[in-house]
Formats: structure tokens, sequence, C-alpha cells
């Protein structure tokens, strides 16, 4: 049996659910444009550290 101490930490959400119940649906537009401009911006730092590894690759490629 495996001891609590065995098993992984728990994922953290980096972002909390909103409850949506309470909102209206202009809010929840605006809700998920504020959701779909931080997707953009971490898939442009996604881009920028890809760009980065790509260049570190080339440089550091054995002939």
């Amino acid at each position: 049996m495996a001891l609590e101490e065995d098993a992984p930490p728990p994922k953290r959400r980096r972002l909390e659910p909103l409850l949506l119940d309470s909102l209206g649906i202009e809010e929840l537009r605006a809700y998920i444009g504020e959701l779909n401009d931080e997707i953009a911006r971490v898939e442009r730092d996604i881009d920028r550290k890809s760009s980065h590894r790509s260049a570190a690759d080339a440089f550091f490629k054995k002939p």
C-alpha cells in the first residue's frame, strides 16, 4: 500500500475557474476575450522560447 508521501503532488491550477452562474452574456463574452488574450500572450512566449531553443541547438550542433 503506497504512502501519501509517495503520491505525486497535485497539479496547481494556473487560473481559478470563474463562477459563471452570475454572469450575463456580455460579461461571458468579455471573459472569453480576456482568456483569448491570455492564450495569445502564452503562445507568443512559446514561440519566443522555441526560437531561442532552435538558435541554441543550431549553435551547439555537432558538425
